[in-house]
């Protein structure tokens, strides 16, 4: 199986933990983010893996190579300018006829292969890995018709389902993309869906954290070893 993993942004969020170092490589543990998703692709069944990288991506390249010691085929893309989250896939060849797409800093348990199979005997062109999040609001909400008071909440929580940023996807929307041109995942999905493709979402019990703070960062680390079997299976 084949994975193209986005790994071109500047983490600013995430500073100070990327002022001299690519998002990806912020370590988890005693090893960086990537290595701990490309180990758990290289468990799931994946061996070809694409890095679509921009931002500090010779140190990237440097530190994992051709994948030989991780046991994978790894190559490189490397985007000249920002192309967003989507852009990056007008650019690369020999795709397989499906392949994952996902973000190169998430902390997850999801089962890659389990999505990929999933995606396939449902005949999708693109599957969303999807998560259900809940969302505290510390302040008191209130509910009105125009003026009108309804109802005041104090402090609730909210649950939505939200998008993971690991896609399984089909080579079918490639095509929908623009080459050399920025665009996101979500306007991607979006294209798809209005033309009449097959976009559904993918549930199932996983864990999944996007590291995309600082806050998340610290949690994600303090998560990584309670659960470190969980996330570097076999």
């Amino acid at each position: 199986m084949q994975a193209v993993i986005l790994a071109g942004g500047k983490g600013t969020r995430l500073r100070p933990y990327t002022m001299s170092i690519p998002k990806p490589l912020v370590p988890i543990g005693e090893m960086p983010i990537l290595e701990v998703v490309l180990r758990q692709l290289k468990h799931y069944g994946f061996t070809d893996v694409i890095l679509a990288v921009n931002h500090l991506a010779e140190i990237i390249m440097a530190v994992f190579g051709d994948g030989s010691k991780l046991g994978l085929r790894l190559r490189y893309s490397v985007e000249d300018h920002v192309l967003g989250t989507a852009g990056p896939l007008s650019l690369l060849e020999a795709l397989e006829p499906t392949f994952l797409t996902m973000n190169g800093d998430l902390l997850t348990t999801l089962d890659y292969g389990k999505l990929m199979r999933h995606h396939a005997e449902a005949g999708n062109q693109i599957t969303i890995g999807s998560y259900p999040k809940e969302v505290k609001i510390d302040l008191g909400v209130l509910e009105a018709e125009g003026n009108q008071f309804r109802k005041y909440i104090e402090k609730p929580t909210y649950s939505f389902l939200v998008s993971t940023g690991i896609y399984a996807m089909s080579r079918d929307v490639i095509p929908l993309i623009p080459r050399n041109v920025k665009l996101d995942l979500p306007d991607l999905v979006t294209m798809a869906h209005d033309r009449g493709m097959q976009v559904r979402l993918y549930r199932d019990d996983y864990y999944w954290l996007d590291i995309g703070r600082a806050e998340d960062y610290e949690k994600a680390n303090e998560i990584f070893e309670q659960r470190r079997d969980e996330f570097l299976p076999g």
